[in-house]
C-alpha cells in the first residue's frame, strides 16, 4: 500500500501536535506533582511534628528531662519510622533534649548532648519556634549536603509556657526521586500513547487521502479525454461535495464532448452541403461557358438558351450566397438586428401584397382571419416580413393549382395553412435543418436554407415557430407570439 504524500504530511502533523501537547502535559504534571508532593509532606510533617509537641505539652518544664527522654525513645522512634524524618527535642538553651538518633543509640553510654549538634538549618529556626511560631524551612543541609524540608513547633507546658520545642527534618531528595519515578511511569505510558496514536494517525490520514486519490485519478482521466469517468464517492461532508462536483463537471463534460461531437459532424455537413450546391451551378456555369467560348454551340437559339441557363444558375447562386450570409448573420448573437416598434398586422398585409403576386400563376385564393387589435411590440421590420415571406413562399409552392391558403391570426398565434400533401413524417422533424430539402417538382430552385433562415429571425424575436400536418391534408405553419412584450398603444409616441 503507498501512503501519499499527503497522508505522511497529515501524520507527521498530528504527531507533531501530540509530541508538544505531551511535551507541554508532562513538564505541567512534573511541577505541579512535585509541588503537590512536597505540600503533601510537608502537611505529614506538620502534623506529626504537632502531634510530638502535643503528646510532650503536659511536661512542666526542663527538670523532668530524664523522664521525657525515657517515656519519648519510643515514640520518637515510631515517628522516625513512620515519616522517615529525623526527629529532635530542644530546650530554650538550645539543647537537645530528645532526638531520635539518640534513642537508637540509648545503649551506648559514651552518648550525650554533645555527641549530637544540632545541624545549623535546625538553629537557624529555633528562635522563632520559642517565640511561639510554627516554622516551616526549606533549604540547603549541609550536614546532609542536599536540600531539606524542616519544621518546628513550640512545645508548652501546663501554664501555657514555651519550655522546649519539637522538630521534624526531611530531605527533598526522596520527594524527587518519587517524582522522577512517577514521571518515568508517565513517560512510558505517554510513549505506549504515542505509538498507538501514531499507528491510528496513518490509518486516519489514508482514510482521509483515499477519497482524494480517487479524484486525483478521476481527474487524470477527464483530463486524457475520458469523460465517462466518475468517483462515484458518497460522504457527507467538503470532500463528498467535492467528489459531487467533479461527478457533475464529468457529466457536463461528457454532453459537451457529445454536442461538440455533433457541432462537427454538423460542420462536416454543412461544407458538405455547400459544395453539392455550388458545384451543381459552377458546374452548368462552366459547362456552358466552354461551350460558348470554344464556339461548340453556333446556333443562336442554342446560344440564347445557353445565355438563359447561365442567368438562372447565376441567379441560384446569388440566392444561396444571400441565404449563408443571412444565416451566418442571424446565428452570430452579436449581430444586433434593428429593433423598432412594429405593428403585426401591418407586416402581415406586406408580406400578402408579395405572396399573392408569387401565387397568381397557380390562381391561389388567400383567406384571411386577423384579430382587428393591433399587436405591437419591438422587431426589425425588413427581418419579420422575409420570416413571414419564407413560409408563405414555401406554402405557395407546395399547394396545388386553384388551392387555398388560410392566413389566420388569433390568440397571439398566427397559423399559414396549405391545402399540399404535407410533410412526410420522416422529414417534419428537421425541416428547420440547414439544407434539408424535399426534391421534387414543386421545389427544384429551393437551398434548403429558408425554414432555418425563418427559425432564426424567429428565435431573436422571441417567436416559437413550429410546423405540422393538418388532419385535413396539407401542412400548417404556427407562429406563437405570447412570449413577446408588447407595447402599449398609448405608449407609441414616446418611441
Amino acid at each position: 500500500m503507498k501512503i501519499s504524500k499527503i497522508a505522511l504530511k497529515l501524520a507527521s502533523y498530528f504527531v507533531s501536535a501530540l509530541l508538544l501537547f505531551a511535551l507541554t502535559i508532562g513538564t505541567v504534571f512534573f511541577f505541579l506533582f512535585r509541588d503537590y508532593t512536597i505540600d503533601v509532606q510537608r502537611d505529614e510533617l506538620v502534623h506529626y511534628a504537632e502531634a510530638l509537641a502535643d503528646a510532650f505539652s503536659d511536661q512542666e518544664d526542663a527538670s523532668h528531662h530524664e523522664q521525657m527522654m525515657s517515656s519519648s525513645d519510643d515514640y520518637l522512634k515510631f515517628i522516625e519510622e513512620v515519616a522517615g524524618n529525623d526527629v529532635w527535642l530542644v530546650d530554650r538553651d538550645f539543647n537537645p533534649l530528645a532526638t531520635s538518633t539518640m534513642s537508637r543509640n540509648r545503649g551506648n553510654a559514651s552518648m550525650n548532648s554533645h555527641s549530637n549538634p544540632l545541624p545549623i538549618e535546625i538553629v537557624r529556626i529555633l528562635p522563632d519556634v520559642f517565640q511561639g511560631e510554627t516554622i516551616i524551612d526549606e533549604g540547603f543541609s549541609e550536614q546532609l549536603q542536599q536540600k531539606t524540608l524542616t519544621i518546628g513547633v513550640p512545645i508548652t507546658n501546663n501554664q501555657g509556657e514555651i519550655w522546649a520545642s519539637a522538630l521534624l527534618q526531611s530531605p527533598i531528595s526522596g520527594l524527587n526521586t518519587g517524582v522522577q519515578k512517577g514521571l518515568g511511569i508517565f513517560a512510558i505510558s505517554l510513549l505506549i500513547a504515542l505509538l498507538l496514536a501514531l499507528i491510528f494517525a496513518f490509518f486516519l490520514s489514508y482514510s482521509f487521502t483515499k477519497p482524494l486519490s480517487k479524484m486525483k485519478k478521476t481527474a487524470l482521466q477527464l483530463a486524457h479525454g475520458d469523460y465517462t469517468a466518475q468517483t462515484k464517492l458518497t460522504q457527507q461532508d467538503e470532500i463528498g461535495e467535492l467528489s459531487e462536483t467533479i461527478d457533475t463537471l464529468a457529466i457536463r463534460l461528457d454532453e459537451a464532448s457529445q454536442e461538440s461531437q455533433k457541432l462537427e459532424q454538423l460542420r462536416q455537413d454543412y461544407v458538405a452541403n455547400i459544395s453539392h450546391e455550388l458545384r451543381t451551378p459552377v458546374t452548368v456555369l462552366r459547362g456552358s461557358l466552354e461551350a460558348l467560348t470554344e464556339e461548340i454551340v453556333t446556333d443562336p437559339q442554342k446560344i440564347k438558351e445557353y445565355h438563359q441557363q447561365m442567368f438562372i444558375e447565376a441567379t441560384f447562386l446569388e440566392r444561396l450566397v444571400g441565404d449563408l450570409l443571412d444565416l451566418s448573420r442571424l446565428q452570430n448573437l452579436d449581430f444586433q438586428i434593428e429593433k423598432a416598434p412594429v405593428s403585426l398586422q401591418e407586416i402581415i398585409a406586406d408580406t400578402l401584397r408579395s405572396a399573392r403576386q408569387l401565387g397568381q400563376e397557380k390562381e391561389l385564393t388567400f383567406e384571411t382571419q386577423l384579430e382587428t387589435a393591433p399587436l405591437l411590440f419591438l422587431g426589425d421590420y425588413g427581418r419579420l416580413r422575409q420570416m413571414l415571406l419564407i413560409v408563405l413562399d414555401n406554402a405557395i409552392k407546395f399547394s396545388p393549382v386553384n388551392g387555398t391558403l388560410r392566413i389566420e391570426f388569433t390568440q397571439n398565434r398566427l397559423t399559414i395553412s396549405d391545402q399540399g400533401e404535407g410533410i412526410a413524417a420522416e422529414d417534419l422533424p428537421y425541416i428547420f435543418d440547414r439544407f434539408h430539402k424535399t426534391y421534387g417538382e414543386n421545389n427544384k430552385v429551393g437551398t434548403g436554407l429558408g425554414l432555418a433562415i425563418a427559425r432564426q429571425i424567429a428565435e431573436r424575436h422571441q417567436i416559437l415557430l413550429t410546423a405540422e400536418n393538418r388532419p385535413t391534408g396539407g401542412a400548417q405553419f404556427i407562429f406563437d407570439f405570447s412570449n413577446l412584450t408588447t407595447i402599449d398603444v398609448t405608449t407609441l409616441d414616446t418611441f
